[in-house]
């Protein structure tokens, strides 16, 4: 029912000439989908208080709820079309008047981590892209049949937008961006073992898939009231730079059953890691911060190993939002490993005496769909420094593509391997007391693996070349001396 109210609104939304790509059908969807979900809310909170005899205050306004201006019933609970806008009415509705007062609740003084705040924020930052009010009263009637009101009913929607969000990556200049594939995510999470009353964060949440995951990870049917207020309340945190990024994690959190998720839209590079207290730190960090990037001098003065590499910049974050014993699994490009340059050793330095680098993933090309890059995935706790690095490198056997991606079985034997850290002809350990201590260098070197012949210095060609001549004239001269 939902896959078909999916493939639907992508109909409706390729005959708008405003929308033009995948992005452009991800942006559209999650805020009307959020207006849909928060009045559904709405209707239940309001429901609870009368069953309770309490009052209750909507968050907006009843001229803008959806079931006013968007889904207006009649006395037989279907469409009133005489009530209900359509075509360029709907439009000059939702421009002039809808947004303009969503945008009304993104106030300095609101708090960050409720309802009102995430309005305020997600209608700041976007804009509507219909330019059809036929086509946007089309897919706003496929939206009113979608049912936010049971678990099964937000399982399959979460999953049909995750697929959503998937598409969207792969159709970017880097995959990587919006969507890290699950199972990864799943696996790196297992690693870590999260526990209900541990704190999670993603300084670089994106569509908030490592904070989803982990959500799923930790609930169970017979949690506890006190637990699932601990999960929905406590558990998750994440910051988000861009806009739309923002949204869909908002939006994505919300469907896998988080209903205020405590998603902050802030550049976490601008937070002076030496002002970071220990109420702010977390117990466990998840997360594939962007890489690149070029941050200004202004960013680069928040942290003390200087560098204009994002991801390297979020690691020196990670490490200090940890608390003491904190457990940390961060995925960033393979170079991090043997770059010389000064931030590099620097960081890799830090990282080893600051904490215990136990485990490094080596994750095949092709892990990332579209972003062309080779990672690795760091595995850390925040306290003692590192004595032995275990090193696994993941081999699926296959080539990895769009149409072959990665799976849960190819990462079973890691996860398998890891309490014990098993050495085999793709896993081995490395001792810190072995490294160069004026590089740190932790670049992937299988030690099963058959060593290629050095490169000859050129000085040895030059010789090598003049001893083959030197052959050759004289076999030329016995040659003619045989003739």
């Amino acid at each position: 029912m939902f896959e078909n109210a999916f493939n639907n609104i992508d109909r409706a939304m390729r005959n708008d000439e405003g929308l033009s790509s995948e992005l452009d059908y991800a942006e559209q969807t999650s805020w009307l989908l959020f207006l849909k979900y928060l009045d559904d809310l709405e209707q239940e909170r309001q429901d609870q208080a009368e069953l309770e005899g309490r009052d209750y205050t909507p968050i907006l306004e009843e001229a803008y709820r959806w079931q006013t201006w968007a889904a207006p019933k009649d006395a037989n609970g279907a469409l009133d079309h005489n009530a209900a806008k359509t075509g360029q009415d709907l439009i000059d509705f939702v421009n002039g008047k809808l947004f303009p007062y969503l945008k009304t609740f993104n106030t300095s003084d609101a708090d960050a981590d409720t309802l009102e705040y995430k309005v305020g924020e997600i209608f700041s930052e976007l804009a509507n892209r219909f330019r059809s009010g036929y086509s946007l009263r089309e897919v706003i009637d496929i939206i009113d049949t979608l049912d936010f009101g049971s678990t099964d009913a937000k399982h399959e929607l979460s999953d049909l937008y995750e697929t959503r969000i998937k598409r969207m990556g792969n159709a970017g200049r880097n995959g990587g961006e919006y969507y890290t594939p699950r199972p990864l995510i799943r696996a790196m999470i297992k690693v870590v073992d999260p526990k209900i009353g541990e704190t999670i964060y993603d300084g670089a949440c994106g569509s908030a898939g490592f904070l989803c995951e982990a959500w799923d990870h930790l609930r169970r049917p017979d949690l506890s009231g006190e637990e699932w207020e601990a999960l929905q309340q406590r558990t998750f945190y994440g910051q988000e730079k861009k806009s739309l990024a923002y949204v869909l994690g908002v939006m994505n959190m919300i469907l896998h059953g988080i209903e205020a998720p405590q998603i902050r839209h802030t550049n976490t590079l601008t937070e002076n890691v030496m002002d970071i207290q220990q109420a702010d730190r977390h117990d466990i960090v998840l997360a594939n911060p962007p890489f690149g990037g070029g941050e200004r001098k202004e960013v680069q003065q928040n942290f003390p190993i200087k560098s204009g590499e994002t991801a390297y910049l979020f690691l020196q974050h990670f490490i200090r939002k940890l608390k003491a014993g904190g457990r940390g699994a961060v995925v960033i490009k393979n170079t991090f490993l043997s770059n010389t340059d000064n931030a590099s050793v620097e960081l890799r330095k830090e990282l080893l005496t600051s904490c215990n680098l136990h485990t490094v993933l080596d994750c095949p090309g092709g892990t990332f769909q579209g972003a062309g890059v080779k990672t690795v995935v760091l595995f850390f706790e925040k306290g003692a420094p590192t004595r032995q690095v275990w090193y696994c490198q993941l081999d699926p056997g296959r080539s990895l593509g769009k149409t072959n991606a990665l799976n849960d079985a190819d990462l079973a034997e890691f996860v398998s391997h890891q309490p014990d850290k098993v050495d085999s002809a793709k896993s081995w350990a490395v001792s810190v007391d072995d490294l160069d201590k004026a590089t740190w260098d932790l670049s992937v070197r299988n030690p099963t693996t058959p060593k290629e012949a050095p490169l000859r210095a050129p000085e040895q060609i030059i010789a090598d070349i003049l001893a083959r001549d030197e052959e050759t004239r004289q076999i030329l001269a016995e040659i003619r001396g045989m003739l």
